[in-house]
């Protein structure tokens, strides 16, 4: 695998590290300011007044491989970019690269009717309107999605939906339109991989309730608007059914796969930020007669850092490559892999900057307290770590059952000489 950048990367490199140079880094206050001062039922105006700029600068819909939608790029080809792009909270949703739309939208593009693209999809490119992806389930442990208890009835020319979801990224955003919704359509089916479907709801649809925005380490709205959603007798033509009833598992791999890999990606490039500005900020503070980046400990910690996040992009660039080769499916143990070490790296470097930093760490002063909320949502968001780990664990397993028992190199014992005879002394 070659690590340097293609052509067509490094076209869209160059203008989209310059746009984060003048357009991102220096809104970075305001977005913070309106996202906790308006709040997350609002609109907040310097994400919509920074869209048509990055449209009009060809850095636009970057995640789609699909060239018809998208920009026609490869995970590989993503990678940088998407990295570029995760060193700021301002910068996805800007380049109309942010989930939970990205997602929904590659839902759209791969299971869609041509009815359901032209309604929803074409207007999510075109970032005049949002989504929600509603799946995890605060009464029963989301972490197996077999526990899911939605209900999604048949009646007629209709579905009925009835169900209390959250953390529902994006539902208090004003311009949520359409939630894609996973429940039950066959709960007594044996498979219970087939038990599941995932249906279309407009949000004004009667029966749809909001019900609060959910805090993620007190912040409410930032980074992804998590919220409570609750569906009461929702009624939905049944023409609003994904690719077809008891197909919701099969939709969730298709979705979630390239979901991963693009938090992978974004989390590596908050980590790579977190560690220059703890670089930055430890040489210019002195304690103890001499500056913090001289003690040994910062030493440490910045090398330890540096190894850590190399390491994670390397395995996010190998698990991209096979994506890109072999498909997701093939591809899941190094997903598996990069769910579990990316968000675990970023949390720890995060943390040893907000160290760094002493009590403007903690404050948000510098961001750092919102990377880290970001990073450690992270390590349950798209599948905790244990889920990934127990997978990761099975498949590697799985490789070396067929080669039976392990048995002993060799039978052989070694035969040494008798120690020889001292003679006693008289």
């Amino acid at each position: 695998m070659d690590f340097d950048h293609d052509a067509r990367t490094r076209e869209l490199l160059g203008p989209l590290e310059a746009f984060m140079d003048e357009h991102i880094y220096p809104n970075e206050d305001r977005f913070f300011a309106e996202s906790m001062e308006l709040g997350p039922w609002a609109v907040w105006p310097v994400v919509e007044e920074l869209k048509p700029l990055a449209r009009a600068a060809g850095l636009w819909n970057l995640f789609l491989p699909d060239a018809t939608h998208g920009a026609g790029l490869t995970n590989v080809q993503y990678a940088p970019l998407c990295e570029v792009m995760g060193r700021s909270h301002l910068a996805p949703e800007v380049f109309n690269c942010n989930a939970p739309d990205t997602g929904n939208m590659e839902v759209l593009a791969r299971y869609g009717t041509p009815e359901q693209q032209q309604r929803w999809l074409t207007p999510l490119l075109d970032g005049e309107i949002r989504s929600a992806f509603a799946m995890t389930e605060p009464a029963v442990a989301s972490s197996d999605a077999t526990n899911i208890e939605c209900s999604i009835r048949r009646d007629g020319d209709e579905y009925v939906i009835d169900g209390h979801k959250w953390y529902t990224t994006n539902a208090t955003h004003p311009r949520c339109e359409i939630f894609i919704v996973m429940g039950k359509s066959d709960p007594d089916n044996p498979d219970r991989y087939r038990q599941q479907s995932m249906i279309l709801v407009p949000r004004d649809t009667t029966g749809v309730e909001v019900l609060r925005p959910i805090p993620v380490f007190n912040f409410h709205g930032m980074p992804d608007r998590a919220s409570e959603v609750r569906f009461t007798e929702v009624r939905v033509p049944a023409g609003n059914m994904l690719l077809g009833e008891g197909r919701g598992f099969e939709i969730a791999q298709g979705r979630l796969g390239p979901g991963r890999i693009h938090h992978c990606m974004r989390l590596i490039g908050l980590a790579e930020r977190a560690l220059e500005m703890m670089c930055r900020r430890t040489q210019s503070r002195v304690a103890f007669g001499r500056p913090i980046a001289e003690q040994g400990v910062t030493l440490e910690r910045v090398a330890e850092a540096r190894i850590a996040i190399d390491q994670c992009r390397l395995l996010t660039l190998k698990a991209a490559h096979m994506m890109d080769t072999v498909g997701a499916k093939e591809a899941r143990r190094e997903i598996a892999m990069i769910k579990i070490a990316a968000p675990n790296m970023a949390c720890q470097v995060v943390d040893w900057a907000m160290q760094a930093f002493g009590g403007a760490g903690v404050n948000n002063d510098y961001g750092l307290a919102a990377m880290y909320a970001t990073a450690r949502l992270l390590r349950l968001a798209d599948g905790p770590d244990e889920v990934h780990r127990n997978q990761l664990g099975k498949l590697e397993m799985r490789r070396h059952a067929s080669a039976g028992p392990l048995e002993p190199r060799s039978t052989y014992v070694a035969t040494w000489p008798t120690a020889p005879t001292v003679p006693a002394h008289g």
